[in-house]
């Protein structure tokens, strides 16, 4: 196997992880939410962070690795505008899922203080339950366009 091909499959492979993993977060996430139980919340929102730490975040820094590795090694100049395009929406998902993780670590918290009460998430909870889809929308359009543009490298 080629250095090229090694960094192929590890880019592929990372985008995998962080699409999947958004992907199956948002969902459960979103889905546990809906139903209101304070400890089922909870644990969703605790596996939510520890998801984030174990599968986003070295899928965050191996994709611009292997992707500007693979870049060097084919000879594509960085200006090309697929390339440019694809960093320009690769860093509006990053300014989208830095703020995220925030939110994701706040609700743990106010969740984990509910359920040991016995009580009602407060508004706070909601409001950053808000924000957190919201932000959501823009990161994953973005990588559903990256996509698009390592498919097809329009020129």
């Amino acid at each position: 196997m080629t250095s090229y091909m090694l960094l192929k499959l590890l880019h592929v492979l990372s985008s995998t992880v962080l699409f999947g993993t958004g992907m199956g977060i948002a969902f459960f996430k979103w889905i546990t939410d809906r139903s209101g139980d304070v400890r089922a919340i909870r644990i969703v929102t605790e596996r939510t962070v520890l998801a984030d730490y174990v599968f986003t975040t070295p899928a965050v820094i191996v994709q611009p690795v292997t992707g500007l590795a693979m870049v060097w090694l084919a000879g594509y100049p960085l200006t090309s505008t697929w390339i440019v395009w694809s960093i320009g929406l690769y860093l509006l998902a990053g300014v989208c899922w830095l703020p995220v993780v925030w939110l994701q670590i706040r609700m743990r918290d106010l969740a984990r203080v509910a359920d040991a009460d016995g009580s009602a998430l407060p508004p706070l909870y909601w409001r950053y339950q808000r924000w957190w889809f919201l932000l959501g929308i823009p990161a994953f359009s973005a990588l559903v366009v990256i996509f698009w543009l390592m498919l097809n490298k329009p020129v």
